[in-house]
């Protein structure tokens, strides 16, 4: 039996169409630091209503973003997270080569999640992501230390609204809960730090809450599976991950079953 999730994983890849590779100044092994390492092989492997991955990295268009943003850090960066420029002297994308990359890439993944998300069966959408072990330069929380998971439902510490966001795309107590599942199962837990939510969590989680559905954003941290030294996964260390995931997914998707789950107050 499916559980009634949607799972979006939108910075799985790292690679780059052969026409965009020459304009990219950062080298291979930069490209794939750019990458969520890990989700596509942890987080697609669920019986689940739908899952999306991406199939271009974030330096072509990242999915996670707003189709109007044009800043450094945008629809179509050209600064990466680590504050390297992307594109070599000259090249970066004009408005016609990010409208192109916009029909490209971007709209058929996101048309084809917000068809899944109007599956009736579908409860949750879960963002997934993946962090390094500590804070990198242009994080929140730099050369911090990470829990082994992040939960965001664009709140606070204690997943409770906070004005300066907006809306929650989840309500507190089901957080709560997933946190509780996610410990039980030998993980230890953040809720929203250092991240609390990206665009598709908060864009379409506002819409999700009008109709009693919740929206979660998921980050992995790499160091479960990942040596750094290589960035090579470990995939004993993947399969134990998935079969951790997996339990908490299953125990996660009876709550909803038996009716254990929070609700939006108006």
């Amino acid at each position: 039996m499916r559980l009634p999730f949607v799972i979006s994983v939108p910075h799985c890849s790292f690679q780059v169409p052969q026409r965009i590779r020459p304009s990219i100044a950062l080298t291979e092994s930069q490209i794939l630091e750019c990458s969520d390492l890990g989700t596509r092989e942890v987080f697609t492997q669920f019986p689940v209503r739908v899952v999306l991955w991406a199939r271009w990295s974030r330096l072509v268009v990242d999915l996670n973003r707003d189709y109007l943003s044009r800043d450094p850090t945008g629809v179509v960066p050209t600064v990466d997270y680590y504050r390297r420029e992307v594109y070599k002297h000259d090249c970066s994308p004009d408005e016609g080569e990010v409208q192109r990359r916009l029909k490209d890439y971007y709209w058929p993944y996101h048309w084809r999640l917000k068809e899944a998300l109007q599956d009736p069966m579908t409860k949750v959408l879960f963002d997934c992501h993946s962090l390094s072990n500590i804070g990198p330069p242009g994080a929140p929380d730099r050369l911090q230390w990470r829990k082994d998971i992040v939960l965001g439902n664009n709140g606070d510490h204690r997943g409770e609204g906070k004005p300066s966001l907006g809306t929650i795309t989840c309500p507190t107590e089901t957080l709560l809960m997933m946190k509780e599942v996610l410990e039980e199962s030998g993980f230890s837990v953040s809720i929203n730090h250092p991240y609390a939510g990206g665009y598709i969590t908060t864009h379409y989680g506002m819409q999700l809450a009008k109709e009693g559905k919740i929206a979660v954003q998921i980050e992995i941290n790499q160091s479960l599976y990942l040596d750094d030294e290589t960035l090579r996964l470990r995939m004993d260390k993947v399969a134990d991950i998935t079969k951790m995931l997996g339990r908490s997914f299953r125990v996660i998707a009876n709550r909803f079953s038996d009716g254990l789950v929070g609700t939006f107050h108006c």
